[in-house]
């Protein structure tokens, strides 16, 4: 869903994808190829929430801010289920794990990925190709060229699922037995080697 706020309205680009079920309030913008999922809020009251193209917002992420301040999500941004992004800038092509939280002026450098669950503190600067982990957050060592490709081949499944959804989601009454279940695909991306 999607609420104006002070007259300021969402802006979505048509090539991106908002669940129905995730709310986006107010001053946000969101590129192109992004997906936001079912139970994200982008809540741009007391600021701004830029996604630039390619990002994801998986399912049950909050985005928000204290009063005044910018969000950014850089392209190919991808924030993992359960996420919370407080106020900080995600660079380019990172990666935040599940239920991570980041706070206020954190700037996350480029390409790098957070695990799940880790907490990077306030005001934290980190060096582009960070791996970071724990509570609070600690860079345990650089980023491979490896771990970024197999990062950059999830993010390009996340940035193909848009098109997929608005064209073949829909609601639905589930059927009573699977025996009903049309078959699956032989490969449901067939062309997958081209995102890995």
């Amino acid at each position: 869903m999607f609420y104006q706020f002070k007259n300021i309205r969402p802006v979505v680009h048509p090539t991106s994808f908002v669940h129905p079920q995730a709310v986006v309030t107010g001053h946000v913008v969101i590129g192109q190829h992004c997906y936001i999922g079912p139970g994200a809020a982008l809540r741009g009251d007391w600021g701004k929430i830029v996604l630039e193209d390619g990002c994801n917002v998986q399912e049950n992420c909050t985005i928000h801010m204290f009063p005044g301040v910018e969000v950014v999500l850089k392209e190919a941004a991808h924030i993992g289920h359960g996420a919370i992004i407080h106020g900080a800038t995600i660079g380019r092509n990172c990666l935040v794990g599940m239920h991570a939280v980041i706070m206020d002026n954190v700037q996350l450098g480029d390409e790098s990925i957070v695990g799940a669950l880790t907490l990077i503190k306030e005001g934290e600067k980190i060096p582009e190709r960070s791996l970071i982990v724990g509570n609070p957050g600690k860079i345990i060592k650089k980023v491979s060229d490896k771990m970024i490709a197999w990062k950059t081949a999830g993010t390009r499944l996340y940035q193909a699922l848009p098109a997929d959804c608005l064209t073949s989601l829909k609601p639905c009454e589930p059927l009573q037995t699977s025996q009903e279940q049309a078959p699956l695909p032989e490969k449901i991306y067939p062309n997958l080697k081209d995102f890995l």
